[in-house]
Parts: structure tokens; C-alpha cells; sequence
């Protein structure tokens, strides 16, 4: 009975923030590239988690074409290669997940986040780069690396059948750039416990951890990532019993090098949905940090929600999920430590920090 009351909670906290961007004004062809629109009313202001200096018009009269150049230049590359759209979704979540969104995982010199061996797995640099030397041709100077990448990663998703949400720009760059930064971006194999503790100085909550975390309905892992749960489990020589032993018996098979890599959800591999929370369920989670969100009762009835709602609620509430994300510490025209790159792997001052 108190597990079906909270489940009750929770499913009525998912289905509040739901609706939030289901009137989906700012969707491409309806204002979304800036400025087209109306005017009219429009329910983003009251819940877009908004800094002081970023605006959802900002590149609208300076650098009007921004996001179709950015949307267009993703889909050219994501048409070649797939695996690109869950890359740049992984990309912003290292970025952010740092120092804040302020492009510091772009830098690319010795000490930086990008050189740290936890980012030896990144891609997506030469699809930024690409889009940055496009703008620099429309609009020289004025779109920053940060808002670059944060736009792109709305685009991957869209054109993998995720949720549109709404953009707030006028993100600066980072200046500078540090690998031991980089542990603090959450590892597959961390509890739950720490895995909030990192969300919550974000200033994001436990919806937010179980939603985000849904991002793995699409891409791929490293095996090298899972070994340890396969062959070696605690040192037991076997496989973390928590697996689903056909499903265990499959990695196995699948990732007999660290090299090799998995779907994270194998059922709906290359679909947007709840897949993954399905997945869950039945312990077919593919990280030990996606598995642990059914094992601990914070989040556990988040899970089952998910699982068993419509996929719709997911989309949405991803959506809502994301924008909170994007606008972690950024950088904006008051700070001084933060510029607009003329090139996104490199400090105008071309110094190594």
C-alpha cells in the first residue's frame, strides 16, 4: 500500500511537469529559428529555467539564421553517420556536467578535459567545428561555442526522434580547460546516492536523474565500460547476478573485447522512447548506474512510471529535463572569464590555462 501511494506521488509530480512543453510554439517552422514569432501567448517564460543574461531571442536580429544552420549542418553528418546524434547527446551532458555548459570540453590541448582518458570515448569535435565555421561566415563573432553545442544537441535529438525544447542563448566560452575536472561527470558505476549528490550541485533533482538518464533509450557503450560486471563481479570470477541471465549470457558473448561495443537499450535500439525504463524492469540495464536506479527506492517508482506510461510522458518530461540542464553555470556577457572562441578547440588567446 505505501509503495503504491508513492508511486501515485510520483506519477502525479511527472504528470505536472508533462504538459509544460507540450504547446510546443518554438517548434521549427512556427518561430523556432527566430524571429517569426507572433508575440502571443506562450507558457515558456513561467517555467523556462532561465539565467539573468540568456535569452530565447537573442541570436534573432544579430545572427538570425543560427539555428538552421546548425540544425541543417547536424542532419548533413548525422545522415552519414547515425551514431553521431546519441554522441553530441553525450557530449553535452560531459560539458555540462563539468564546470558548467560553457564549452570547456571543446579546448583541445594538453591538461584539458578533452585530452583526459574519461573523454578518450567523446566525439562530435569535428561536427561543432564544422558548424562554427559556418556561422563564423554568416555571422562572424557573435555565436559562441557554448550556444553551438547546446543547439546542436536539441537538433541530434530531434532528428532522433526525441522532444524539441525550447532554447535560451548568449552563453560565452570557457577560457580554460582542466582534466581533473572531468571526475566529476557522473561514471557508470556510481549509487545512486552519489549520482544525486552530483545532480543536486547542479541544482537539478532526483526527476531529473532518473529522466536524463533515460537518454540511454539511444547510442552505445564501450564494453570495457561493463566488463567488470561480466566476468569479474566483485571479484567472484562471475557475472553481477542482478543481470537477466539470457540477457547476461548475451554481453557476455557480445563484449569479449573492451573494444567492442553495446546498445544501451537492445530492444529499440535506434528509437526515442521508454524503452529503456522497460528495460530496467527487467534487469536489462546495460551500466550498473542504469540498473541501480530500480534497485533504490528513491528512484525506483520513477522507474516504474516510466515503463509504463505512454512514451509520450518521457519525451516530454526529457524535454523539460534538458533545458534545465543546458543552462547549468553558464557563462554570459558579465563574465569576464568567458569569451565567444573563433575557433570552439581553442582560447582567442591561444594560451593553455
Amino acid at each position: 500500500m505505501k509503495l503504491a501511494v508513492v508511486s501515485a506521488v510520483v506519477l502525479l509530480v511527472v504528470l505536472v511537469a508533462w504538459p509544460v512543453s507540450a504547446g510546443r510554439k518554438d517548434l521549427p517552422g512556427t518561430g523556432g529559428y527566430g524571429g517569426d514569432d507572433d508575440g502571443g501567448d506562450d507558457d515558456t517564460q513561467s517555467w523556462f529555467p532561465l539565467d539573468n543574461q540568456l535569452s530565447l531571442n537573442y541570436y534573432d536580429k544579430i545572427c538570425p539564421n543560427f539555428e538552421k544552420i546548425v540544425d541543417n549542418k547536424v542532419r548533413e553528418w548525422t545522415k552519414s553517420d547515425a551514431s553521431l546524434g546519441p554522441a553530441l547527446l553525450r557530449l553535452i551532458f560531459h560539458d555540462c556536467g563539468v564546470t558548467g555548459c560553457d564549452a570547456s570540453v571543446l579546448l583541445d590541448y594538453e591538461g584539458t578535459e578533452r585530452r583526459s582518458p574519461a573523454s578518450k570515448n567523446l566525439r562530435g569535435f569535428e561536427l561543432i567545428d564544422d558548424i562554427k565555421s559556418e556561422l563564423e561566415k554568416s555571422c562572424p563573432g557573435l555565436a559562441s561555442c557554448a550556444d553551438i553545442l547546446t543547439a546542436a544537441s536539441r537538433a541530434a535529438t530531434v532528428q532522433l526522434g526525441g522532444p524539441y525544447w525550447p532554447n535560451a542563448y548568449g552563453r560565452r566560452d570557457s577560457k580554460a580547460s582542466y582534466a581533473r575536472d572531468v571526475e566529476k561527470v557522473p561514471s557508470g558505476r556510481r549509487d545512486v546516492t552519489a549520482l544525486l549528490e552530483t545532480f543536486q550541485s547542479y541544482g537539478l533533482n532526483i526527476l531529473d536523474l532518473v529522466v536524463l538518464s533515460g537518454a540511454h533509450t539511444i547510442g552505445q557503450a564501450y564494453c570495457g565500460t561493463i566488463q567488470s560486471r561480466l566476468y569479474n563481479y566483485n571479484g567472484t570470477s562471475g557475472t553481477d547476478p542482478s543481470i537477466e541471465p539470457k540477457y547476461a549470457d548475451y554481453l557476455r558473448r557480445k563484449c569479449r573485447w573492451a573494444t567492442e561495443t553495446v546498445s544501451l537499450d537492445a530492444i529499440t535500439p535506434a528509437v526515442f522512447d521508454n524503452q529503456y525504463y522497460i528495460n530496467l524492469q527487467k534487469n536489462m540495464g546495460v551500466l550498473t548506474t542504469d540498473q541501480e536506479l530500480v534497485k533504490d527506492p528513491r528512484t525506483a517508482p520513477l522507474v516504474k512510471a516510466f515503463a509504463e506510461q505512454p512514451p509520450q510522458m518521457f519525451r516530454q518530461q526529457f524535454a523539460v529535463s534538458m533545458a534545465k540542464l543546458v543552462n547549468v553555470g553558464v557563462l554570459t556577457g558579465e563574465d569576464r572569464t568567458g569569451e565567444i572562441r573563433k575557433v570552439c578547440s581553442k582560447s582567442n588567446s591561444g594560451a593553455a590555462y
